[in-house]
């Protein structure tokens, strides 16, 4: 099949001749001939597929007639994030090279005005981010009852970013009456209800079931003997210097992490950047390009920060950290091995990692290989301890040192919300110490995109690494132990039977 097969017009495919695509996949050839009748589809396909050219050519194919009104756009495409946004908007200037379509970016991070320009002249294509989006409808700049084509791209990535009340809000601010194309790598029961509540008998489109990863991914893990950070770091090091790795993504869970790692890996001579929703989006969008072109090797990201970013040739994927949804492992993996090209996901699992690992496992079907990597302390291929649950320490297996470990309750929001209630107040920080999350907390917008909906310390900076110390970065003492007061002196309040012994004391 090709694209002529799908009944597009010839402007549209001479577009799609010069972008260099010649046959439709699966999910396109599936999706693109129910959207040109008007029907409402919902497409459930893995990152990499051709996903967007799924929407935005039937999209650009029905607009072709007609003409745009004045803050009354007459389509809509929401993403998650600024990135794939902006992403979107790449392809649609692609396709519509030789149509009179104009089209508006919506999103945080850059200049509102130009944006609030383009809509009051009108638009055929408006593609936002919802919080950018919801601000312009409350301050009365943007109508949506123009709307006659809706589309929602990675629905999944939004009910994890927490978006879907914006969602909801936004559908009921469109007209009934419209084309709404609905787009998801899995299905949870959240987007189920989405899908059943807004759209109208909906042509399912799928062509792979819901989280599987791409046959043309060669995955591997790396099992390292503690779950040290320096542990991990050389691990990653030894498996970027491998043969054939001609660049990469590092994921990482925690955006202090994402800096971190970055910064490393800079001092071992490796050519890295961070990319992540506290960056602000001038570098973000120059870290992006400088990748995209070359120039740079390494990209150490959040997963919001990569999710469904479109780069053709990655190499290697890296997960410094295996994900804490299984779900992520293969949005994660997905950014190599992409249109038919072969790529390669690394994983360093640590002992504390086997619970997540099992749920990889079980949504995968088979555990990955095990790669050796020289000087790397780890278990050999395939060998697992008896009991995972309980290692008994030996001599060639180095205990922890609490004392020099961050606690965990530091990372854990439950833990910390606990501690608040029971009134436990932190020692402040000195100057040499690292700056914790509450120090570094700025003020979010009133609908902020993917930094308010990032990893769980989306606020944390992390602390300067010295030059002539260790890329381990700043270490947290222990907090001191501080005596309670007695309590007749903490019972001060309504004076009954403990009350403090210098008030009933004569003054005189």
């Amino acid at each position: 099949m090709t694209f002529k097969d799908l009944g597009l017009s010839p402007d549209l495919l001479a577009a799609i001749a010069d972008a260099g695509y010649e046959k439709p996949t699966p999910i396109q050839a599936g999706a693109i001939p129910i959207a040109l009748t008007g029907r409402d589809v919902l497409g459930i396909a893995q990152t990499g597929t051709g996903k967007t050219a799924s929407f935005t050519l039937p999209m650009i194919e029905r607009l072709a007639r007609g003409r745009a009104r004045a803050r009354m756009p007459r389509s809509l495409i929401l993403a998650p994030t600024r990135e794939l946004a902006d992403q979107v908007a790449e392809n649609v200037r692609t396709y519509t090279k030789n149509h009179k379509l104009t089209m508006a970016l919506l999103i945080g991070g850059v200049a509102f005005e130009p944006q609030k320009r383009l809509i009051d002249q009108g638009v055929d294509i408006l593609i936002a981010t919802p919080g950018r989006l919801l601000d312009l409808v409350e301050r009365g700049g943007l109508m949506l009852m123009g709307i006659e084509i809706l589309v929602i791209d990675e629905a999944d990535r939004m009910l994890d970013m927490g978006f879907i009340p914006d969602i909801e809000r936004i559908l009921k601010l469109l007209p009934p009456r419209r084309q709404t194309l609905f787009f998801s790598a899995t299905m949870p029961k959240e987007i189920q209800r989405l899908v059943d509540t807004f759209l109208k008998d909906p042509e399912r489109v799928e062509v792979s079931r819901p989280a599987s990863a791409a046959e043309t991914i060669t995955q591997l893990i790396v099992r390292t003997r503690d779950g040290q950070p320096k542990t991990k770091r050389d691990a990653l090091r030894k498996a970027i210097n491998r043969d054939g790795v001609k660049n990469g993504i590092i994921f990482c869970n925690r955006k202090r992490d994402v800096d971190t790692v970055a910064r490393s890996l800079e001092r071992h001579g490796f050519s890295a950047a961070p990319i992540h929703g506290d960056l602000d989006q001038a570098t973000r969008t120059r870290t992006l390009a400088e990748f995209k072109s070359g120039e740079l090797r390494l990209l150490v990201a959040s997963d919001v920060a990569a999710r469904g970013l479109d780069i053709p040739a990655v190499s290697h994927v890296f997960n410094f950290d295996i994900p804490r949804n299984a779900d992520d492992y293969v949005h994660r993996i997905g950014r190599t091995g992409r249109a038919g090209m072969s790529g390669e996901a690394v994983t360093i699992v640590t002992p504390e990692d086997r619970k997540a690992l099992a749920k990889v496992v079980e949504l995968l079907g088979a555990e990955p290989a095990t790669l050796d990597v020289d000087g790397v302390p780890g278990e050999a291929a395939g060998t697992k301890p008896a009991n995972p649950k309980v290692e008994a320490p030996t001599e060639d297996t180095p205990v922890k040192d609490t004392a020099d470990a961050v606690p965990e309750a530091e990372d854990e929001p439950k833990a910390s919300r606990s501690g608040a209630r029971r009134g436990r107040r932190r020692k402040p920080a000195s100057r040499a110490e690292a700056p914790t999350e509450d120090q570094a907390a700025p003020e979010p917008h009133l609908h902020d995109e993917a930094e308010a909906h990032d990893e769980s310390d989306a606020r944390a900076e992390p602390a300067p690494m010295a030059e002539d110390e260790d890329d381990e970065g700043e270490e947290h003492a222990p907090r001191p132990n501080r005596p309670r007061p007695p309590r007749e002196d903490r019972h001060v309040a309504g004076f009954g039977e403990h009350v403090p012994d210098f008030l009933l004391r004569p003054a005189f």
